[in-house]
């Protein structure tokens, strides 16, 4: 078995962490790897280093807390470089219909390749290519081409499209959640678990949304402007568009696990006999919030940081 250097970061500064572990990183062969030795979750790392050097490492957990954390990070071959989910979803929308139906994350998960959760989910990836190559041969229906729009035009649908939609259903969903816990909770105490998480969940999305708007969003809009006339960097808080951009899609994808546990507690939204009209409504609006919440995070991770990252880099910040 191979044997792989451990980098213990909990010995190292905190500014040279990161640092070290990406000098590290780039001294290897393709192919070659290492682990990390961390005290809490070092997801932010991820998405730093896939940020700056792209998808060509793979990340895998060997330990996941709560004391100690390791990580396996290996550079991958040339070969192995390959287009991610989220990437083939920004060229065509419709496929991520056929990624939803197979249970496979293209928003929060959208940085992974085919290979990669096919691996992961047990699925055979020459049967997902094949559902992806048919919808090639269905005629592309006019809709939206979100990669061409301009970023602070996808920002704005953003807030009117899927932030309105948070403000608006997480107060009703909430509720009806609450209530339908308290009335059928002794005979499916499921629903307790339900309602507990999403209460946490609409607490998060509600502060995630606001802090998107006032900060992350404003900022990327202010690099569209220094790129039209010129002027300071964007931001006093933040040296980098990259650190904003990175705490969020932290937070989408504790939303896409809070959502996941959801299905999986109510076997993907099974309605029992017992249940009445509130049981029923609150299992189709989880759905729908769910499917926006995967539209939502998608033009986000996949299409409106990439391309602020990317502008923030031609820019020379």
């Amino acid at each position: 078995m191979e044997t792989l250097d451990i980098l213990d970061v909990t010995l190292i500064e905190p500014r040279l962490k990161h640092p070290q572990i990406f000098d590290k990183f780039d001294s290897l062969a393709p192919t070659e790897g290492f682990i990390i030795h961390n005290d809490h979750d070092p997801k932010p790392l991820y998405y730093q280093l896939l940020g700056e050097r792209g998808n060509v490492f793979s990340w895998e957990y060997l330990e996941n807390g709560p004391l100690n954390w390791k990580v396996r990070i290996q550079k991958l071959g040339e070969e192995a470089s390959q287009e991610t989910i989220g990437e083939i979803v920004v060229k065509d929308y419709r496929k991520a219909q056929v990624f939803k139906k197979l249970g496979i994350d293209f928003c929060c998960g959208g940085k992974k390749t085919v290979e990669e959760v096919c691996k992961t989910k047990g699925l055979d990836p020459d049967q997902v290519k094949a559902e992806l190559e048919s919808v090639n041969m269905q005629e592309l229906q006019t809709g939206n081409n979100f990669d061409k729009w301009q970023l602070d035009f996808l920002a704005d649908y953003i807030v009117n499209t899927h932030h309105d939609y948070v403000k608006t259903n997480v107060p009703f969903i909430t509720e009806l959640a609450n209530k339908v816990a308290a009335v059928h909770g002794a005979h499916h105490p499921e629903l307790l678990e339900v309602a507990e998480t999403f209460n946490q969940l609409g607490r998060d999305l509600s502060l995630h949304v606001l802090k998107e708007e006032n900060v992350v969003f404003p900022f990327i809009k202010e690099l569209l402007v220094r790129k039209a006339h010129g002027g300071a960097a964007a931001s006093e808080i933040f040296d980098s568009v990259q650190t904003p951009t990175q705490m969020m899609e932290v937070e989408h994808e504790q939303a896409g696990a809070d959502m996941a546990l959801i299905r999986a507690l109510t076997q993907d939204y099974k309605l029992p006999l017992d249940a009445c009209t509130s049981y029923t409504i609150l299992f189709k609006k989880m759905q729908e919030f769910e499917n926006d919440l995967f539209n939502h995070v998608h033009l986000e991770n996949n299409i409106l940081f990439p391309k602020a990252i990317s502008l923030e880099k031609d820019l020379g910040n």
